[in-house]
């Protein structure tokens, strides 16, 4: 992103994006919905890394979705959205 101030100089801005995710499980048909700052960390902790939790009986998993936000509170909204009944229909 960029930023011009009032000399026409730009200042780059970085901002820290969350990432509202959906997989598949193919061999049990089954979906997981969830958000991160990180998505390449929490998909390697889904399919490899993680030694409890619900995720890890349905291993493997496939990225089928994806949105991104800048605001953490807005990728929690959606989450919960996708986790509705509509959201699922969505899905």
């Amino acid at each position: 992103f960029l930023f011009f101030n009032s000399c026409d100089n730009f200042i780059v801005k970085k901002f820290h994006m969350f990432t509202v995710y959906v997989l598949f499980s193919p061999n049990f048909n089954k979906i997981y919905i969830g958000f991160t700052s990180n998505l390449n960390k929490r998909l390697l902790s889904h399919n490899e890394k993680a030694t409890k939790g619900w995720s890890i009986k349905y291993r493997p998993w496939k990225l089928i979705y994806k949105e991104e936000s800048i605001e953490k509170s807005d990728a929690m909204r959606r989450e919960k959205e996708l986790k509705s009944h509509r959201g699922r229909d969505f899905i």
